[in-house]
């Protein structure tokens, strides 16, 4: 009688000691990072990168402030990610509606042709993407980095479009029958309830625009413009045997991302739960 609630007990803890083991594994990386950033630099070779940063320094940052315009890097990037984010959801909020609710000809053939986008790897696109902005003046500019993610991505809109299908379809026909019209449902309806799945979206936005890398240090070529991303790389090659510098960098280019998690992870868990999306 006592071996199943035993058997079952003892798999829960095991199932709960693999994910705690995956999520440590995870994390470790970001976790030594930020305790190798306080270390001093005379520990920070001789330690190994587990061991707790004791005594704690902020000199590293310091040095690292005086040193490199690390506030302005963040600054461009916080701009360009936030331009990024605010675009994109608006123009995937009104994609993804058109292809979820509103009937027109071709709609299903033009989603999935614009969902097969998908599958083209980023890298495939960056040299034509460069020439167009050269033609257009636009390379080393803010526009440069900003205009060709602003509009919307394929897997945005087939994310918040996921999530709209599963709106009921009566509360949109109870609203026009009292008078609505598109947008005014979209408004009123679709973006209170979709609430959850944008928020996810921005959250993703923010994060890869923030962690892009290749798009930034192809378009920019002076530091006026650019991001955090192309600063700690041309750090590491100016310091590269200097790792008390580059480590509380990239600490340091890790915080925001950290705290957009932690704000918007209600969100982001519901969103997955409600449209089966991992």
């Amino acid at each position: 009688m006592t071996t199943k609630p035993i058997g079952r007990q003892m798999s829960g803890t095991a199932i709960y000691l693999l994910l705690g083991l995956g999520g440590l594994v995870s994390i470790a990386p970001y976790l030594m990072t930020l305790n190798a950033a306080f270390k001093p630099q005379s520990t920070l070779l001789s330690t190994q990168a587990w061991t707790p940063a004791v005594p704690a320094t902020w000199s590293n940052f310091t040095q690292l402030w005086q040193q490199y315009d690390m506030s302005g890097f963040i600054v461009h990037t916080a701009l360009v990610a936030v331009a990024i984010t605010v675009g994109q959801l608006v123009f995937t909020t009104l994609a993804a509606y058109a292809f979820a609710r509103l009937e027109f000809p071709g709609r299903e053939p033009l989603f999935w042709l614009f969902i097969a986008m998908m599958m083209v790897p980023q890298i495939v696109t960056l040299i034509p993407l460069f020439l167009i902005m050269s033609h257009l003046n636009l390379v080393d500019t803010y526009r440069a980095l900003i205009l060709p993610y602003v509009f919307g991505t394929p897997y945005g809109i087939f994310l918040v479009r996921q999530y709209f299908q599963t709106i009921p379809a009566d509360l949109e026909a109870a609203a026009r029958i009292d008078g609505a019209g598109t947008w005014t449902i979209l408004r009123r309806i679709m973006i209170p309830l979709g609430r959850p799945i944008l928020a996810t979206l921005a959250t993703i936005t923010f994060v890869n625009t923030w962690n892009s890398l290749l798009w930034p240090l192809m378009a920019t070529s002076s530091e006026r413009d650019e991001v955090v991303t192309v600063g700690i790389s041309a750090l590491q090659g100016q310091f590269a045997s200097q790792l008390h510098i580059l480590l509380p960098a990239a600490a340091v280019a890790l915080l925001p991302l950290i705290v957009i998690f932690l704000l918007f992870q209600r969100h982001i868990v519901r969103s997955i739960a409600l449209t089966g999306l991992k």
